[in-house]
């Protein structure tokens, strides 16, 4: 039985699959491990992000332990469309991993390699893309890097020929900063999304067209981690991203050292009235 971690009853499903067939593309939150939880997810869904994953579970642990389970799936009744992300490598677990969250999710996405989605052969890439789409994918995430190129410019040439190759929704991943990056790659690749994860954790209101985070948004993020219990950690390290590029770096070395919530409301509320 799921623990009591989920903060939901079972709710009507939702089909992601329709965000895809909007008349737009599907502005996506990335799985990011230690950050897409349930209160970033319920700030990001604020500014206009249409689905969001949660961060990469690990499948067999989260099967055999309570503990894992309490650690890593929380959600809400207004935390949808959502896509739990698991890493798995024996099809029985995944499967087990997948029918514990149902009642509680829109879809299971298995992590195949992220950030490393291309080979440099593209071929082999867009076989298994289409061996993904025999066995009945919803829809493919790529990642335009290869092995070796974790920060190297992402291939978007490379996702576009993917795309030119499936019959599926395809997603575009990698370096989207703002949302007119998101709308470029949109239109480069023919994708029918976009999934975000640094931009993201710089500017949740990116998708809302913010070029830089408002401090209505750090206000909000307040109010949801203080309202969710996030741990300090947690709750700094996302205003830490949030405020990147609107601190000095002398405001930054200040910041960034504060060891308690009481001190960072203190500070936001002395040089940001939030």
């Amino acid at each position: 039985m799921i623990s009591d971690a989920i903060e939901t009853t079972q709710c009507q499903q939702k089909d992601p699959v329709d965000l895809f067939h909007s008349g737009h593309f599907v502005k996506i939150c990335a799985p990011m491990v230690r950050y897409s939880k349930l209160a970033f997810r319920t700030l990001v869904r604020k500014y206009s992000c249409d689905l969001c994953y949660t961060p990469m579970i690990i499948a067999a642990d989260f099967v055999k332990s309570v503990k894992a389970r309490d650690s890593e799936f929380t959600t809400s009744k207004g935390d949808r469309p959502l896509i739990v992300q698991f890493a798995a490598n024996e099809a029985q677990v995944l499967s087990d991993a997948a029918r514990i969250v149902c009642p509680f999710a829109d879809g299971i996405d298995l992590n195949c390699g992220c950030p490393q989605r291309i080979h440099d052969d593209l071929k082999r890439t867009v076989d298994l893309c289409r061996k993904a789409e025999a066995t009945g994918v919803s829809w493919i995430t790529v990642h335009g890097r290869n092995v070796e190129e974790r920060h190297q410019p992402v291939h978007y040439d490379a996702i576009k020929i993917i795309k030119q190759n499936m019959s599926i929704p395809i997603v575009a991943n990698g370096d989207v900063k703002t949302l007119k990056d998101a709308e470029n790659i949109h239109h480069m690749t023919g994708t029918d999304g976009v999934m975000v994860a640094r931009g993201l954790l710089a500017n949740p209101a990116m998708f809302a067209g913010y070029e830089e985070t408002p401090l209505k948004c750090i206000q909000d993020w307040v109010d949801i981690a203080l309202e969710h219990g996030t741990p300090f950690t947690c709750f700094h390290h996302h205003l830490m991203y949030m405020m990147e590029r609107i601190t000095s770096k002398q405001e930054k070395r200040v910041f960034n050292v504060l060891s308690s919530t009481s001190a960072v409301l203190d500070y936001l509320n002395d040089h940001y009235g939030v």
